[in-house]
């Protein structure tokens, strides 16, 4: 199941059932899990840990060195993919910036054609980027995002929980869980849909939407988070407050006369 062609350092090593292409390397000290596969001409850099089940298409990069001018070629640093997470053709993730540190991407993803993780990014389970969404360094991706084609984030920002971005967007600011992005640093109320495909009840959805409006009802985000803790009886209320404890670059806030978009994305 390893093609003739295929370029695979001997220190590298690879479970059972795992499938290597036509013309794809995989470098030294490389972890590959039980029944992986990569495609013709894929590339597994150095330090990357692919758990069970990957699946890496023809011309994805899992590996490459930060985009980072005072990057340090010899520092030890990696990538971790987790279980059955699938990278189309032209992926890219970068290895992180700090020595042992390792940029990761949860279980069960889904990253289109030409998408980019960046260094020390953190991406959650079961989120799926869309054809060239790209990620600038050090962001975090909350579990079950679905990140639309074209979208763009600055670096250091968090997504939330259950986030859903409108293509084309372009986002330097936290997004708050369970809500709707879109164009440039807007927020459209909650990801309606997405709350009842993730089994959430009509007490628990009645709850957030209080919450959110209880948030930005005015003033600091923050402030107003903190005050509306006696509010938040169930987990993911709860996640919704805390998201709001800290931020490097700021909330987005709803846009006047929202939503705009109706409520119904997926």
């Amino acid at each position: 199941m390893l093609h003739p062609t295929a370029i695979i350092c001997p220190t590298a090593k690879l479970g059972a059932n795992v499938t290597v292409g036509a013309f794809a390397i995989v470098e030294e000290g490389v972890e590959i899990g039980e029944g992986s596969q990569l495609a013709a001409h894929a590339i597994v850099r150095r330090g990357s840990i692919l758990g069970k089940g990957v699946k890496v298409d023809s011309f994805a990069v899992v590996g490459g060195e930060p985009q980072d001018l005072k990057f340090d070629a010899s520092t030890p640093s990696g990538v971790r993919i987790g279980d059955h997470t699938v990278l189309r053709e032209g992926v890219t993730v970068h290895r992180s910036t700090k020595s042992g540190g390792y940029t990761t991407v949860g279980t069960g993803c889904l990253l289109m054609c030409h998408s980019h993780v960046g260094h020390d990014c953190h991406v959650g389970n079961k989120v799926v980027m869309a054809n060239c969404a790209l990620l600038a360094g050090h962001i975090e991706v909350g579990d079950g995002c679905f990140l639309s084609g074209g979208t763009v984030f600055h670096q250091f920002i968090r997504i939330g929980e259950g986030v859903m971005v409108s293509g084309n967007a372009r986002l330097g600011l936290d997004i708050p869980p369970f809500t709707l992005a879109a164009e440039r640093n807007e927020l459209h109320g909650l990801n309606l849909v997405g709350l009842r495909r993730r089994g959430y009840d009509a007490a628990t959805i009645a709850e957030i939407k209080l919450l959110y409006k209880t948030v930005f009802s005015g003033g600091s985000p923050r402030a107003n988070a903190a005050k509306a803790g006696h509010l938040a009886k169930s987990e993911p209320g709860q996640k919704f407050l805390a998201f709001f404890t800290t931020s490097k670059r700021g909330f987005l806030r709803p846009v006047k006369n929202e939503p705009k978009y109706s409520g119904d994305a997926e």
